[in-house]
């Protein structure tokens, strides 16, 4: 027919009459048919009279099955063809055996075959389905789970933005309680800095009436003394007179002996005692109720605090020699660092701190809650503190927030957290211990000795991204990192 396919004229041919596969090991008979070999064998087995071709019934006299290899390489070249027809035809895929299109789908083994593969003997007993039926049958399938998918992930998406709502609302509230604090413990501060000065006003004014109380006596006892000794004097010498010069003006000397009579100093007035009397009762009951907050307030926050410091990880920092200033000399170890007088020779690398003398701790942190401990002993100049690991490290660097440093620092004798503006710090540890919260953005430095909190950064102040441990040293100090 002028209309036949060649290729499926070529696949036709190339076909076994007894498997309806592509012939594999083709021998051909007397009669000039062509089968497989194993196919051929099992159709002729058990027949022990003579055999006929299964195709057109020819009495084949001979059992000799001469192998066709013609056959066989025509039947390669059919199958490239119909790899090539399938492939220009639309880019379907073919059977990787047959060669032929995929437009069957086998149920049983949940896989696309194609006619010949549904033919043979491996799927000719199970339940075949043209593929496009089947895949619209899957299809509908699948879109049910996906229906239910994009369910699922409404209900997600809104799990995480009331969440997120929640987590906001949260963050809020403790930012409320957080300038709450800030606000109360200022207005506490006033009012305790102004109880302190009315009464240390009030003690003054006591101070100052009961001197005045006493400069006056002490004049007024002075000036009797005085008195009672010239008078004393001249009594003696007048005694020590004959008796006719003796008795003259003994009137006289009796009325001034008279007169010398001792005037009592002027007492404390029972106003000014009552006044001293209340004051102590003021200060004994407000040092009681200080006393009180003192000793409540560390033993409420302590258990916050332990569990707190539990929950950090123990970092084993060392320093990194390729960021240390020329002037600091770092230990082997990398665990110390001192300045020294004179300027290194080392190589101005991008790393290197140029200007100021710090330096950066090797290990850098990402994530998680991290804490290592710094030896400052008494050393009067340095910073303890973290640093972004993109800090700035040549020319003039301000130490605070904005350019990347969180820290305190002690200079001479003002201990102080590297804020914009500062905030003064009391009670110069000798240990430092650094507690770094990745995850909360937030860095805060405890005494290590008995563990009391010095400085908070608080939670969002430090920015994602790789933060390092950092060091800044003074002409003559060394710290060390604990191990």
């Amino acid at each position: 027919m002028a209309t036949e396919n060649p290729v499926e004229s070529l696949q036709e041919e190339a076909t076994c009459p007894i498997c309806l596969e592509y012939f594999r090991e083709p021998v051909i008979l007397e009669c000039g048919h062509n089968f497989c070999r194993a196919c051929i064998s099992q159709c002729w087995e058990g027949s022990d009279t003579g055999v006929s071709c299964p195709q057109c019934r020819e009495t084949v006299q001979q059992r000799n099955l001469r192998p066709n290899r013609q056959l066989a390489n025509v039947i390669e070249i059919a199958k490239r063809l119909s790899f090539q027809a399938a492939k220009g035809s639309g880019g379907e895929k073919v059977c990787g055996e047959h060669q032929e299109a995929l437009k069957l789908f086998c149920e049983d083994d949940q896989i696309p075959v194609c006619v010949v593969c549904h033919l043979s003997r491996a799927h000719r007993t199970h339940t075949v389905v043209p593929i496009a039926e089947a895949a619209q049958e899957y299809k509908e399938k699948i879109q049910a789970h996906l229906k239910t998918f994009r369910e699922e992930r409404e209900k997600l998406l809104g799990f995480k933005g009331t969440g997120e709502e929640k987590s906001q609302e949260y963050l809020k509230q403790i930012e409320k309680e957080r300038q709450k604090i800030v606000s109360e413990f200022q207005q506490l501060r006033q009012f305790l800095e102004e109880q302190e000065q009315l009464l240390l006003a009030q003690l003054e004014k006591l101070d100052k009436e009961i001197v005045k109380i006493q400069n006056e006596n002490i004049n007024k006892l002075s000036e009797e003394i005085s008195h009672l000794s010239e008078l004393i004097s001249e009594m003696e010498m007048k005694c020590q007179k004959p008796a006719s010069e003796f008795l003259q003006d003994i009137r006289s000397s009796l009325s001034r002996c008279g007169k010398g009579k001792l005037q009592q100093p002027e007492e404390i007035s029972p106003e000014l005692e009552k006044g001293l009397s209340d004051f102590s009762q003021k200060t004994v009951v407000l040092m009681e109720t200080l006393r009180k907050f003192k000793d409540i307030l560390p033993s409420a926050l302590d258990t916050k605090r332990v569990e707190s410091l539990g929950s950090f990880t123990q970092a084993n920092v060392t320093l990194d020699p390729d960021t240390a200033h020329p002037q600091l000399v770092l230990s082997e170890d990398g665990k110390s660092v001192r300045c020294a007088d004179t300027w290194q020779d080392l190589p101005n690398n991008p790393e290197r701190f140029d200007n100021e003398l710090c330096v950066l701790g090797c290990e850098g942190f990402t994530s998680g809650r991290h804490c290592w401990e710094v030896e400052v002993g008494d050393e009067q100049c340095w910073a303890v503190g973290v640093a972004r690991e993109s800090v700035r490290r040549k020319g003039e660097i301000s130490f605070d927030p904005e350019e990347g440093i969180w820290a305190v620092e002690l200079w001479e004798d003002e201990f102080q957290a590297l804020t914009s503006p500062r905030t003064p710090l009391s009670r110069v540890p000798s240990r430092i211990r650094v507690c770094l919260d990745c995850d909360r953005g937030q860095v805060t430095f405890f005494d290590a000795g008995d563990q009391a909190p010095i400085f908070t950064f608080p939670p969002a102040s430090v920015p994602g991204g790789r933060i390092r441990p950092w060091l800044e040293v003074w002409w003559g100090s060394q710290l060390s990192l604990c191990p």
